[in-house]
């Protein structure tokens, strides 16, 4: 299937910081590039994101927002909306809704993109919720008898990109950006250990870094070499 023409505006809805990066950051740094006003909405605190039971939880989330925006500033120069919901508490209820219904009727976006709430055996439940959240808070900001007057105007995308898709339909490629890619996921420095296998104070951290940039390309190739995000695209909106 062809690619998308870069929107003139698009919204990325991620459950943790580095969700997007990692279903979507190629994607959003190609059509940064060609001229894209791109935001994104990290819904969750990313309060549980280390192995440490000592971990300062303030601490941890503050760091985790400066990530965000680092990473968001090095992939897509993008603005970054947070959520501040607490992580692993995540609902698909009218919280997470109203909060992606005001975002969306607030940026109006052309383009969502998000997590496939349809993702068959999904075991961290936030990324199911934000799934959920996403799809839902779509219908709400399109019809102006949800949550009247939020955020502004009633909005309806023109299309919406589901990432982690079991049945994946639609392909962007990302042979140019999966550098940029990859530099932002390295962004989010407290999560190299727990997510990226690469332990900070080892002697040959550059070779474990070397090694999540091969894992992540390697995910992205196609059989004849090409490298491309995979989505689950619907247009019917």
């Amino acid at each position: 299937m062809n690619p998308l023409a870069a929107p003139r505006c698009a919204l990325a809805i991620g459950a943790h910081p580095d969700d997007i990066e990692f279903g979507a950051g190629g994607t959003l740094a190609r059509w940064s590039a060609a001229g894209t006003e791109v935001h994104l909405l990290v819904l969750t605190d990313g309060s549980k994101g280390t192995w440490d039971a000592a971990d300062d939880l303030d601490r941890l989330v503050a760091t985790r927002v400066d990530e965000a925006r680092a990473a968001a500033t090095t992939l897509a120069r993008a603005t970054v909306h947070f959520g501040g919901f607490v992580d692993g508490e995540l609902e698909s209820g009218e919280a997470t809704r109203r909060a992606v219904c005001a975002t969306i009727r607030t940026v109006r976006p052309d383009v969502v993109l998000g997590h496939d709430p349809w993702q068959r055996y999904r075991l961290h439940p936030d990324h199911r919720h934000a799934g959920w959240a996403t799809v839902d808070g779509i219908v709400a900001a399109r019809d102006p008898h949800f949550f009247p007057g939020l955020g502004g105007m009633h909005h309806r995308p023109d299309a919406l990109l589901l990432f982690e898709a079991d049945e994946p339909n639609h392909t962007e490629p990302i042979d140019t950006t999966i550098d940029a890619k990859i530099d932002a996921l390295l962004c989010h420095r407290s999560q190299w250990r727990s997510t990226m296998d690469v332990d900070v104070g080892a002697s040959d951290v550059d070779a474990e870094i070397a090694r999540f940039r091969e894992r992540v390309t390697g995910a992205a190739r196609t059989a004849d070499g090409h490298l491309v995000e995979r989505y689950r695209l619907l247009t019917e909106l």
